[in-house]
């Protein structure tokens, strides 16, 4: 087995003001190159908005994006048609490919809306985009991984142009889980939302990140109660 860890204080930091963002890979203004992403993983932002403010319309194109709100309420708009707002308990797509633009926006005008903004590379290029909103509330089970996104439509969850999956979880102090990857040539990026966990020997708290490979599965031991977010991907485009 394989890992690469990210402490959450490494991460590159922005702040506009309106917009706090921690920046687990190069984005924007933060350039590292030696954190470029982790396999088809590209970005994975840390977002909080404050309320009445957000992203102004703006262009995306082959790029798998996905958003998960972690706390108040996230507005999203699209030249597709598509309008609404993205709560805690749900979880957000768009295929960009040949181009999209949208918009996401505070829902509420006071209280500050937190959440991951998460893009993964497609395995197919000038894709139709598309959109996509699940809620999670029906899947989600105590003390296991469960899946939130796969490269099946018909599986639970959203899906994306890769052979990716994520699971989230919650789990209790003490748990034990094992996780195994789908793929053999896949890595795993484990994010930690909140609480503490403990793989292969490192402990990971709140927003630390763990990159794991060259393994079929691991073992996370629960230290404090933990929400956990992992992100299989291919390792290799």
């Amino acid at each position: 087995m394989k890992t690469i860890y990210h402490a959450a204080d490494t991460r590159g930091d922005a702040n506009h003001g309106w917009l706090k963002s921690k920046h687990t890979f190069s984005f924007a203004n933060y350039y590292d190159p030696e954190r470029m992403g982790f396999g088809a993983l590209r970005v994975i932002n840390d977002d909080h908005v404050i309320g009445g403010r957000g992203f102004g319309a703006h262009p995306h194109r082959d790029m798998e994006i996905i958003s998960v709100p972690l706390s108040g309420k996230l507005s999203h708009g699209d030249n597709m048609g598509n309008q609404g707002v993205i709560e805690t308990g749900e979880i957000q797509v768009m295929s960009a490919g040949t181009g999209i633009v949208h918009s996401e926006m505070n829902g509420d005008a006071n209280e500050p809306v937190k959440f991951l903004q998460i893009w993964v590379i497609p395995n197919k290029q000038n894709v139709t985009p598309r959109y996509q909103q699940v809620s999670l509330h029906d899947i989600m089970q105590p003390n296991t991984f469960n899946q939130v996104l796969s490269p099946n439509p018909d599986d639970a969850g959203v899906w994306i142009h890769q052979d990716a999956w994520f699971s989230l979880g919650s789990f209790d102090q003490g748990q034990s889980t094992n996780y195994a990857l789908k793929k053999s040539d896949n890595g795993v990026y484990v994010f930690v939302i909140k609480g503490t966990v403990q793989i292969n020997g490192q402990t990971l708290n709140e927003r630390d990140g763990l990159g794991v490979w060259d393994t079929s599965d691991f073992t996370m031991d629960v230290l404090e109660d933990a929400q956990v977010l992992l992100m299989e991907v291919p390792m290799q485009g």
